[in-house]
């Protein structure tokens, strides 16, 4: 006999509710709330996908990267809004 969805989605939060902490970890000299500034200042956090962890295996790499790719999207972005003004002034698509 089938379960019914709800209690699979039951055995669902069951599961991510668990508790993952491990006994290795220590927390004895942490403080609340330390990382909360870098924050608020605009820190973005992105996550790696790990087919390319071996490529970008730390932030270094991973800004690096971007650092050298920004050009070519920044003039890349220019040369679409130069077409779109283009188009605008031009006067096609205009309600007529």
């Amino acid at each position: 006999m089938k379960k019914s969805r709800a209690s699979n989605e039951t055995h669902r939060d069951d599961e991510e509710d668990r508790d993952t902490m491990r006994p290795e970890y220590d927390f004895a000299a942490a403080v609340r709330g330390q990382t909360v500034v870098r924050y608020a200042q605009g820190v973005n956090i992105a996550v790696v996908d790990p087919e390319v962890l071996d490529v970008f295996p730390d932030s270094v790499a991973v800004n690096e990267a971007l650092r050298a790719l920004a050009p070519l999207l920044r003039e890349q972005r220019k040369q679409v809004g130069r077409s779109h003004r283009r188009r605008d002034s031009s006067g096609a698509g205009g309600s007529g």
